[in-house]
């Protein structure tokens, strides 16, 4: 009998490459992927931060100090990291920014700054990962998009353009990947308590008040329940799933 078959949800065996995992959510995948018996690498531009955090997740982890807008280095990124531990069979695209503001003082240069690291970034990443995976047959590869990519949310229209483009372009890079081993999904993750999120309601407790009035679960979420979701995608679980958004945000995005 197989392991898979043992416990499909097992990532045994395999190699993750997380974009802005030195804290938050991208923090949380990398614990659910290591818990689940996965080597770890991930990636950002603050190297204090990934040291602490490989730091606290132990031996199966690993960083690298990478920005996702320099295209021309994803490549040997992924080439490096394949070189010291063998083939990457997970990617998750989940480095970001944000600018807030209201859309009539966004200027193009902000907007494009956006779409850089949320959507041509992750892109860059996608495609250097995928023609490796698919000469294996194998991979899968995770956007984390948002609430924004569901519904409007005012003042982040950047943001909101990026995050909605993540869904057309897993649907797109499913048709395209997964008949070649390579499957694409996204999680949609809803308010999540992070360092970020924790400062922002504790200075508008209003905002609080109105996202916890329209969660069915009426509380926020934590990164280990984005970490568990990919986690679940990466595995053999999830062998038959691609091209999807699951949403993991206590039934915000169908709340009333």
């Amino acid at each position: 009998m197989s392991k898979e078959s043992i416990n499909p949800f097992s990532l045994e065996g395999q190699l993750g490459l997380i974009t802005g995992g030195g804290t938050g959510i991208g923090l949380g995948i990398a614990q659910a992927y290591v818990a689940q018996g996965a080597r770890v690498v991930i990636t950002g531009r603050r190297e204090e931060l990934l040291a602490q955090a490989v730091a606290q997740l132990g031996p199966m982890a690993d960083y690298r100090v990478h920005d996702v807008t320099q295209y021309d280095t994803t490549e040997a990124l992924i080439e490096s990291i394949e070189a010291q531990y063998g083939p990457l069979t997970s990617l998750v695209n989940n480095a970001g920014n944000q600018i807030r503001r209201e859309a009539e003082d966004f200027t193009e240069e902000e907007m494009q700054q956006v779409l850089d690291v949320h959507l041509v970034g992750a892109f860059s990443m996608s495609r250097h990962a995928a023609r490796r995976m698919m000469v294996r047959g194998n991979g899968n590869i995770l956007y984390i998009a948002s609430m924004a990519s569901l519904f409007g949310i005012p003042y982040v229209s950047a943001y909101a353009a990026a995050k909605t483009a993540h869904l057309g372009l897993v649907r797109t890079l499913a048709t395209e990947w997964s008949g070649r081993g390579v499957r694409i999904n996204a999680i949609a993750p809803g308010w999540i308590v992070t360092e970020m999120s924790r400062t922002a309601f504790e200075n508008n407790p209003e905002r609080k008040a109105k996202v916890l009035g329209r969660t069915p679960m009426q509380q926020l979420g934590g990164p280990e329940d984005i970490g568990w979701t990919a986690a679940f995608l990466a595995s053999s679980a999830a062998k038959f799933i691609t091209g999807t958004c699951i949403p993991v945000d206590g039934g915000a995005s169908i709340g009333f």
